[in-house]
């Protein structure tokens, strides 16, 4: 099967036989994938009653119950529903889950912020990171931190400060028409900073004038054999009721008509 779409006046085709699926793996026990001080997943067979859902364990079925947090556990898609009062349902404002995306990678540089961060020598995503961007941006950007290899696939992030986006990088790319912001590392924003999270309120313009059509998605993978171009993104995730879910988005090559 192939796909068409147009995006800045240009027209562009794909298969949709090759496409690369950018999420990570929910995997149960230590050693895996963490963020944000979470326990490890947890997978149990439901027991009770002389029932025990484990085939291995004389049971007629595998019947699990799964204790995990989006937010910290695996690739997740979120809306403004993280930083609000009320919690906004993601399930509720991703309604397109198809939508062009240019993929870029990206090295951090350190930066010293003494008044903001006391003393803190950071590696960060300003503006000079991205002076050769085009003026007109797809819905959808993504970004490959440098350096970039499997070991993302099993970080454990815990106190370890990864890099993070200025918000002034933010609003650049909101101008210039992004609407759904992907990322390889746990947050947009620094892993300890008093609770400002001022690149998600930057995304969202949260409080002044809350965006509900925006969604980031962190802690996703992209493979070295990925080049960075245009590519037709397939945004996927759990149908949960919550500000953020487990997803799996999936990019497909792009090639101008």
């Amino acid at each position: 099967m192939t796909y068409n779409f147009t995006f800045n006046n240009k027209s562009y085709h794909g298969s949709l036989s090759n496409g690369v699926d950018l999420s990570i793996p929910l995997q149960a026990g230590p050693g895996h994938l963490a963020a944000w001080y979470v326990d490890p997943i947890s997978i149990e067979p439901v027991k009770g009653d002389g029932f025990v859902g484990a085939v291995a364990e004389g049971g007629s079925v595998n019947f699990r119950n799964v204790f995990f947090n989006p937010h910290g556990h695996g690739t997740h898609t979120e809306c403004l529903g993280h930083i609000t009062p009320k919690v906004y349902s993601v399930n509720k404002v991703l309604t397109n889950f198809h939508c062009p995306a240019l993929l870029v990678t990206l090295t951090p540089k350190r930066k010293a912020f003494a008044d903001a961060f006391s003393d803190a020598d950071d590696l960060v995503f300003g503006m000079d990171t991205f002076e050769n961007l085009p003026e007109v941006l797809p819905e959808a950007f993504i970004i490959r931190s440098m350096p970039n290899n499997v070991s993302k696939l099993d970080a454990v992030y815990n106190n370890t400060n990864p890099p993070y986006i200025l918000p002034e990088v933010i609003h650049e790319l909101t101008r210039r028409g992004v609407k759904h912001l992907l990322i390889d590392l746990p947050s947009v924003d620094r892993e300890s900073d008093g609770g400002k999270l001022l690149a998600h309120h930057a995304f969202w313009n949260v409080p002044e004038e809350p965006n509900f059509e925006r969604t980031i998605t962190e802690l996703i993978f992209v493979p070295d054999y990925c080049p960075d171009d245009l590519y037709l993104l397939n945004l996927q995730m759990a149908p949960f009721e919550n500000d953020a879910s487990p997803s799996r988005p999936v990019i497909y090559r792009a090639f101008v008509d």
